[in-house]
């Protein structure tokens, strides 16, 4: 089992890992819109929000020796389902090979953002 690190995505904000890479998978912990050079959360709306959200998730990926088209299963965070097409819109921009997903709505998620996504992907 290897815990994955890198700094071109958001630290952790608590006592967990970025991701970790074990028997061929990876295992990415839920990504969130901070910018990993500020650790301010970006701004504008879902839309722009999400875009961040992809750029740490692929930077993740890419230090786990994977990248989004080995993607097999995503799960997608929401606060507000009303924003399901405009973060479908971004979401379909990164995920081309259409892995297998789930879509929850959720109250709250940390630092009061809009959308968190987590992947399970194989590694190189």
């Amino acid at each position: 089992m290897n815990i994955v690190y890198t700094d071109a995505a958001p630290a952790a904000i608590g006592p967990y890992s970025q991701a970790i890479a074990y028997s061929g998978l990876v295992f990415t912990s839920g990504q969130i819109p901070l910018v990993p050079e500020t650790g301010e959360i970006v701004s504008g709306g879902v839309r722009e929000q999400a875009e961040q959200v992809m750029k740490n998730l692929g930077a993740v990926l890419t230090a786990a020796g994977s990248d989004f088209t080995r993607v097999i299963k995503t799960t997608c965070f929401l606060t507000d389902m009303g924003e399901f097409a405009a973060f479908n819109e971004i979401y379909a921009k990164y995920f081309t090979g259409n892995p297998a997903r789930s879509c929850i709505a959720v109250a709250a998620l940390p630092r009061g953002v809009s959308v968190e996504v987590e992947a399970v992907a194989t590694a190189e």
